[in-house]
């Protein structure tokens, strides 16, 4: 089994780039190997790795679908719908209430945030 070629830290040679680096340049790996790694040193655990893949190897990336377009806004409005009154929110919904903020805070609904609510009754 043949070991990837290990750079530092900011320190690959041309012709390389990250998964990311390629998606901003209009390229995806197209079913290559990783071809080399980067380390980069972290003092108390294991050092953080970044996969490299050759430049000259990638591939376009494929225009998005008008069906795969349509696929996304409805995945996307989903997002906004609350689950408990069957509302759209107007924003995407927090997984961390897992409802709109009406259905969660029902005693703050008249009064506006929470963090107002104290100016408005005077307390």
């Amino acid at each position: 089994m043949a070991t990837l070629p290990t750079f530092r830290w900011r320190l690959a040679p041309d012709g390389y780039a990250t998964y990311r680096q390629l998606r901003a340049l209009g390229l995806r790996p197209g079913g290559q190997d990783v071809a080399a790694q980067l380390e980069r040193p972290r003092r108390k655990r294991g050092p953080l790795v970044a996969y490299l893949y050759r430049i000259d190897h990638a591939k376009p990336m494929r225009p998005m679908s008008p069906a795969r377009w349509a696929a996304l806004a409805k995945a996307n409005a989903a997002r906004r719908i609350c689950p408990e009154c069957r509302r759209d929110a107007g924003y995407v919904i927090p997984t961390s209430l897992g409802m709109c903020s009406t259905c969660a805070f029902p005693d703050n609904s008249s009064e506006g945030p929470s963090w107002n609510s104290s100016l408005s009754t005077g307390r």
